[in-house]
């Protein structure tokens, strides 16, 4: 009996959540979709934009770059230096990340050989920063990411339901089996189930991570505290009086004698006196977009702050990066990114396959009453 009524509210959640969200959480999955691939498509971007970067024996270096940065920086007093990304491929530019008082993203292009600005995006306006807005706050701001992180967390419940509904818990070849040859209803049906099946586990994953992180005020302290783990405290950087901070070409190489063999992505510029410096590495760039490691340290004397080793980390940390893997489907390479490709899609498939399973419950409820 319980089992019964487990199945029952399973088939009523699954229902009315997919009736009433489906086209949200299926425009979600498109533009996910679209997202997989985002690092080779915003490179595209910005090999179009910058034009052909021909390599060279030596690159300007990253206090060249800073300089850049800071004369733009100076002539726009309304935007503040965030971050240098390192060119990935001896062919791709510098990329200088600025934001405004409203939080938009302005980055300019520096040619890695000659130093020059070779291109900038004026606004968080290029198509695949649009896209990544739209997937996770609709252009809404906030408001447009507390209606995706709430559709996530329904989302969530719908691939759990969908579990528990799931036909092959009866007999297994059922599950996965679709009659071709059967009535449309039917193909209909197992449509929808096989679709469902092969990717929910993966909808999950991508639904619970995504509602956390658009929740993460309070989503991250309660999986800090339910791994009993410590959050990790502020690191800041010892003003010494009349010294200047140290070169980034310096600390890069600091950063270097903890991660020799590791890709540098990206340099954090301090907004403070008191900030300190964060360089972004890279451990397993096959996996990774960005940077999955790093070194803090203070910007006057180099001392090394803190070390995230994406290899040691605590057991909280560790769950929080597993979230990029599981959310982006980088755990197994190029196939698993080609394989979310299909689950972003599945949304739309189990929308309209769950569409005309209630319109044919309908008109038998309706003939059966006529």
């Amino acid at each position: 009996m319980k089992s019964f009524n487990l199945r029952n509210l399973a088939f009523t959640l699954h229902r009315y959540i997919g009736l009433t969200l489906g086209l949200l959480i299926a425009f979600v999955g498109l533009t996910g979709s679209f997202l997989v691939f985002k690092p080779e498509i915003a490179k595209f971007l910005v090999t179009q934009q910058v034009g052909t970067i021909v390599p060279q024996e030596q690159m300007v270096s990253i206090d060249a770059v800073l300089e850049t940065a800071k004369a733009v920086s100076n002539n726009r007093s309304d935007l503040k230096l965030d971050t240098i990304r390192l060119p990935a491929t001896p062919d791709l530019p510098y990329e200088v990340a600025f934001f405004d008082a409203t939080d938009q993203l302005t980055r300019i292009f520096i040619h890695p050989y000659t130093g020059a600005v070779i291109g900038r995006n004026e606004s968080d306006s290029s198509f695949e920063r649009i896209v990544l807005k739209l997937h996770y706050g609709l252009l809404l701001g906030r408001n447009g990411e507390i209606i995706i992180g709430i559709a996530g967390l329904l989302l969530f419940i719908l691939c759990v339901t969908g579990l528990i509904l799931w036909s092959g818990w009866r007999k297994l070849i059922t599950g996965f089996k679709i009659k071709w040859n059967g009535h449309p209803k039917r193909v209909n049906f197992d449509i929808h189930k096989v679709a469902g099946i092969v990717t929910a586990i993966f909808l999950a994953f991508t639904a619970f991570t995504g509602f956390c992180w658009n929740f993460s005020d309070w989503s991250y302290p309660i999986i800090y505290a339910a791994t009993f783990t410590a959050q990790p405290s502020k690191v800041i950087s010892k003003p010494i009086p009349n010294q200047a901070p140290l070169k980034l070409s310096q600390l890069l190489q600091i950063s270097q004698t903890i991660f020799p063999e590791a890709e540098t992505f990206s340099v954090g510029i301090p907004s403070t006196e008191e900030a300190a410096v964060y360089i972004s590495k890279r451990q397993n760039p096959k996996l990774m977009f960005y940077g999955d490691s790093g070194v803090y340290l203070d910007q006057y004397n180099g001392e090394i702050l803190r070390v995230v080793d994406s290899r040691k980390l605590p057991l909280a940390d560790a769950l929080l990066s597993a979230f990029e893997y599981l959310h982006y489907g980088t755990f197994w390479g190029l196939s698993s990114r080609v394989f979310y490709v299909f689950v972003g899609l599945s949304p739309t498939i189990l929308l309209i396959t769950g569409f005309f399973m209630y319109q044919y419950r309908y008109k038998k409820i309706k003939n059966y009453i006529q």
